[in-house]
């Protein structure tokens, strides 16, 4: 018994030893990658005015209000500012981090309800996943949102294969309703058309109303609005316009109208859910039915058909709105791996093939990037060669380290899913080198020959990127984009054509960012000063 009980332990260390160093692989690139713009620099910004300013109340992006997401990353990244200072890790910690614990929680929840095989396979389907691999790495609201609604559905569902009345089911709805509430922090009252919308058709279809018994509405509504709801009647107190600008303008016209000019065809999402499961798209179709024909458990719930209707219902609801995104799905990716690891946990070959294909995607991609870059810039960044190498013999190392038959399971996922993470970080990271992806080159160029009292301006764009490099707000002159509704609030903080000009000739110190297409009809307007750096997007004008 005690050779049994060191056998296993050891086991067990051995288990987080591998998590251990898949999370390495999983961080490898954080640090290195320059910020992407635009979404990278504006989620980077908010919480860096956050710290500067002291108000964690009031979002603000470029010193404008700016309502359209709620708090909960940006303050996570703040904290990380605080603690570790203003950088590319730092402002990636939070999405990051929380994508990578998709991957036990998907694990786990298929290894408890369907055995460590399923497990194994349901952590392959998602770690081979282009669509979730990419998104997960960068810096936007969509991973950390994919995590709190995936997690609210898992643990529902297990709260629902636990014996009626138990502490189990108490424990498991509870953090149901904290992880919903998380959700809305993240990115808006939508988890709760995605879950309860899953909820209501799974009970129409079984006709089982027993979950709603079974929701622990007694404790676990408090608990979510104790969560949820302060900073809204916070923000709102000291913005009365927030409420109608968050609420109708973000949430209502943004599903209804095309009023974000975010218009796509019907079946956007269906071309990007083919992205999503490519490596294993071909076994789609069976593991849907499985799951649809799924026998019930205990208590009669079937956990499977109910992932199954929540990928269903998040895909149609997305594909219905005049307004999509391509992340916008993510939340589907955890629970439909989980479908396909049940589905295929007594594959011999799904990893091994999974680890086959991904190395000869990747190996595509990176031939087919080169060939991109050289037809669009003339050139391949000299910059981008190391990582399409790297990320070249990443995927040879996925092919070769499953090849032996005798390897245990094990050890063939653990390969495959760190061929396969860093394959795809090095794919991301040869992208952020292409000349317009990101301002960070532009700006160590310049920001020797900019003081601390040196103006900022940015004519006729807002690159989103400038100010977490700067470490600086700008001023705006003749745009608005995405900050008209902080330009509304606090018209000031913004320039005309004319008045900008006007200060502009007189300063000695100042320095104005301008895209290259319309500098010439601004020197027309009398704009003065010589440019001291530039890329593909931006020049950069000095009165210095």
């Amino acid at each position: 018994m005690r050779n049994v009980g060191q056998g296993l332990r050891h086991t067990r260390s051995f288990g987080w030893l591998l998590w251990i160093v898949l999370a390495a692989v999983w961080f490898a690139t954080m640090p290195i990658r320059p910020l992407i713009d635009p979404d990278e620099g504006r989620y980077a910004e908010i919480p860096r005015e956050m710290v500067a300013t002291g108000d964690w109340i009031t979002p603000r992006l470029d010193g404008l209000k700016y309502f359209e997401k709620p708090p909960l990353q940006y303050w996570a990244t703040a904290v990380a500012y605080s603690a570790f200072g203003v950088s590319e890790w730092t402002a990636r910690l939070w999405t990051v981090g929380l994508a990578f614990l998709c991957l036990p929680m998907v694990f786990g929840w298929t290894t408890r309800l369907y055995g460590q095989t399923a497990g194994f396979a349901a952590l392959t389907a998602l770690v081979v996943s282009p669509y979730f691999e990419l998104i997960a790495h960068l810096n936007l609201l969509d991973a950390g949102f994919a995590f709190w609604v995936a997690g609210t559905v898992f643990a529902f569902t297990l709260a629902q294969c636990s014996p009626d009345g138990s502490t189990s089911e108490r424990r498991w709805m509870l953090l149901a309703w904290l992880a919903a509430a998380l959700a809305v922090l993240s990115k808006g009252i939508v988890v709760g058309v995605l879950t309860g919308g899953t909820l209501v058709v799974y009970t129409l279809i079984e006709r089982d109303a027993r979950p709603w018994r079974r929701l622990h509405l007694m404790l676990g509504l408090p608990l979510f609005l104790l969560v949820a709801v302060p900073w809204f009647i916070a923000v709102n107190a000291r913005n009365p316009s927030f409420a109608e600008f968050f609420f109708v303008h973000e949430h209502f016209a943004r599903f209804l109208t095309t009023v974000h000019k975010r218009v796509e065809p019907w079946w956007y999402f269906l071309g990007l859910l083919v992205i999503g499961a490519l490596p294993w798209l071909w076994a789609l179709p069976a593991a849907c039915r499985r799951a649809w024909l799924e026998p019930p458990r205990a208590n009669q719930f079937k956990p499977l058909k109910f992932l199954l209707i929540f990928c269903g219902v998040t895909l149609a609801f997305f594909s219905v709105s005049e307004s999509k995104l391509a992340p916008y799905i993510l939340p589907m990716m955890p629970p439909l791996a989980a479908i396909i690891g049940a589905h295929l946990a007594e594959s011999p070959t799904f990893v091994r093939r999974m680890a086959r294909f991904t190395g000869g995607l990747l190996l595509f991609l990176a031939a087919g990037f080169s060939v991109f870059a050289i037809r669009r810039y003339g050139f391949l960044p000299p910059t981008a060669l190391p990582w399409l190498i790297a990320a070249s013999i990443a995927a040879a190392y996925g092919v070769f380290a499953t090849w032996k038959r005798d390897a245990t399971r094990a050890a063939v996922v653990w390969a495959t899913a760190a061929s396969a993470i860093l394959g795809w970080q090095c794919l991301l990271s040869a992208y952020t080198e292409l000349p317009e992806r990101s301002s960070y080159k532009l700006v160590m160029t310049v920001k020797p020959l900019i003081g601390p009292q040196t103006e900022l301006f940015t004519i006729g764009q807002y690159r989103e990127t400038l100010s977490p490099y700067l470490k600086r707000t700008l001023t705006l002159v003749d745009f608005e984009g995405e900050l008209e509704f902080g330009i509304s609030q606090e018209p000031a903080r913004a320039l005309s054509a004319a008045a900008f000009l006007a200060h502009w000739n007189a300063a000695t110190n100042a320095v104005a960012f301008i895209s290259p297409e319309i500098i010439d009809a601004w020197r027309a307007k009398g704009l003065q000063g010589r440019v001291i750096g530039g890329d593909n997007r931006t020049l950069v004008v000095s009165r210095l």
